[in-house]
């Protein structure tokens, strides 16, 4: 494997991205020992501006081998949350994880960037303290989640699905299908002699 990515980005590139990936687990390995324990981990790796918050006494994270979050992203667990991540599961930049109950992210699972996941919503008619709708979110394994998707409360993915950039997710996602949102495409021709003509106010 090394040898094959040596010959792919040549020696310069190869250097580059070990030694990145050198910081990837170093900063992963602060993270785990800052956590004082509610972190349980093999090896895995976490770029810059990464962040992991484990924010409720009972809140946990175990997070399988050679698993990789990329830059920018965002995990917060509170409460009793409690927040898997799969053996070489990966999650790209700028990705957003809000867990108060249970999040499982499976094995070889891949997210592209600036996926949303909530295993939680805000109900807007309670006030007080006692306002989240929690339930959880499960994903399986050899997952594909595209670009921009949400995901939200009670929702299951089973394994080898693929799921559309752009797509809200909610319910139950069969295993080996895809799933995309219905989107309607609208072309609305513009008149050129109106989209030129200056616009009058009125006064």
């Amino acid at each position: 494997m090394i040898g094959s990515q040596y010959r792919s980005r040549g020696l310069s590139s190869f250097l580059a991205m070990n030694r990145l990936q050198f910081f990837a687990w170093l900063r992963a390995l602060v993270v785990k020992l800052f956590s004082f324990g509610k972190i349980k981990s093999s090896i895995f790796f976490m770029q810059a501006n990464s962040t992991i918050e484990l924010l409720g006494k009972r809140s946990r994270m175990r997070i399988g081998k050679y698993a990789f979050i990329r830059k920018n992203a965002s995990i917060r667990i509170d409460h009793e949350g409690e927040l898997e991540l799969g053996d070489y599961a990966f999650i790209n930049d700028n990705c957003n994880i809000n867990c108060v109950n249970h999040v499982s992210i499976g094995a070889y699972t891949k997210i592209a960037p600036n996926v949303c996941i909530n295993d939680h919503d805000h109900n807007y008619r309670q006030a007080g303290d006692d306002h989240l709708l929690i339930g959880q979110v499960t994903i399986g394994e050899h997952v594909w989640i595209g670009s921009n998707v949400v995901i939200l409360r009670d929702t299951t993915i089973g394994d080898h699905a693929v799921i559309a950039a752009g797509s809200v997710v909610k319910g139950h996602v069969p295993a080996h299908t895809l799933f995309a949102n219905k989107r309607e495409k609208r072309m609305i021709p513009i008149d050129p002699e109106s989209a030129s003509s200056p616009v009058k106010e009125s006064v």
